[in-house]
């Protein structure tokens, strides 16, 4: 029932498109719109790649799920450059890593109850997590005096960026090595979409995910304004939760299904992609549109470091229960309104 409500609703993309173009409609009705519209885009572009997982094997499909699954904070991240919102950029960046650490796991523990996570591969993810607070000191704590933009912020930037990519490439080579032997063994038959349709679906998913987060971006300061909210917290947090719909979703179905090991890893593993990956490819992808600089103010600094800290000591035992989910979601709830708070100062 849930799937087929997902794939009605992907016809909203096109017709908010549409909209768009043709009527002349108020600015915080087509952020609502377009917002909605992006829920079952990202949730096809998890479909297409789980379908091209396949075909592929877990590891390289997980490594597809997780770039992919990523596409559209990728694409309202780097509309946002272009528009030179440079704190929504950053706010929303910041609020998926701890989106996923706080929400998505947490609704995941809540749906799915007891039961035993795999340690090693969590805590590698959330020391990746830590890793990439750790060196984004290094050009968010000279940002905090003086200009925030300026170009002494974004040479720094760069080399944070790099490193943050070496990381992640040895780590999901590390994750490529680890989980390969488990396509080759498995001898399972193939099933669902053939690689070619889950790719042409992936790529028409991206396309129509471009063009709506476009009007997304467009529309943000409007409906900010509007609605008596700061654009910060409208990225941090409504922006956030909207581009890691495919995560959020997926990983509470999982759940749900008493599969929590697995849930656990698809919102840990999100949360670190965003960190080694999302981050830096928006950094180093800005210099060809409009430099940006990895200047996070102390309270996004402050927020990434409890959300890494919070989330290790819930899964310090390597056991799951309802109970540790709803302090997880009660710690992002307490975040959610620091960042309401703290606003655009």
């Amino acid at each position: 029932m849930v799937r087929r409500v997902l794939f009605a609703s992907v016809a909203l993309a096109p017709l908010v498109v549409l909209v768009h173009y043709v009527l002349d409609l108020d600015e915080t009705v087509e952020f609502v719109l377009s917002a909605a519209a992006l829920v079952p885009l990202a949730w096809l572009i998890g479909e297409a790649t789980e379908h091209a997982a396949e075909h592929t094997g877990a590891g390289i499909g997980g490594f597809l799920n997780a770039t992919f699954g990523n596409a559209p904070e990728l694409i309202i991240a780097l509309l946002a450059v272009h528009q030179g919102l440079t704190d929504v950029v950053r706010g929303s960046l910041t609020g998926s890593v701890i989106g996923n650490l706080l929400l998505v796991l947490g609704f995941s523990l809540l749906f799915g109850g007891r039961g035993e996570i795999d340690r090693r591969s969590s805590f590698l993810s959330i020391g990746l997590v830590g890793l990439t607070t750790l060196l984004l000191l290094i050009p968010s704590v000279p940002s905090w005096h003086g200009d925030p933009e300026r170009d002494e912020i974004v040479a720094l930037s760069i080399p944070v960026s790099i490193a943050l990519l070496v990381v992640y490439l040895v780590s999901t080579w590390y994750s490529l090595r680890r989980h390969a032997a488990m396509h080759v063994s498995s001898g399972e038959e193939l099933a669902g979409w053939s690689l070619r349709a889950a790719l042409g679906v992936l790529a028409i998913a991206t396309v129509l995910t471009a063009l709506v987060a476009e009007i997304l971006v467009g529309t943000l300061e409007v409906f900010a304004h509007e609605a008596g909210l700061s654009e910060f917290f409208v990225a941090a947090v409504i922006v956030a939760i909207v581009g890691n719909a495919a995560e959020h979703g997926g990983a509470v179905v999982v759940a749900a299904r008493g599969k929590i090991m697995l849930a656990t890893e698809i919102a840990l593993a999100s949360s670190a992609q965003v960190g080694v990956f999302l981050i830096p490819a928006v950094v180093l992808l800005a210099l060809f549109i409009d430099p940006i600089a990895l200047s996070l103010r102390q309270v996004e600094i402050f927020a990434l470091g409890a959300s890494v800290a919070v989330t290790a000591a819930v899964l310090a035992d390597g056991r799951s229960s309802r109970f540790k989910g709803a302090f997880l979601i009660a710690a992002y709830v307490a975040v959610a309104a620091i960042f309401f708070q703290v606003g655009d100062r």
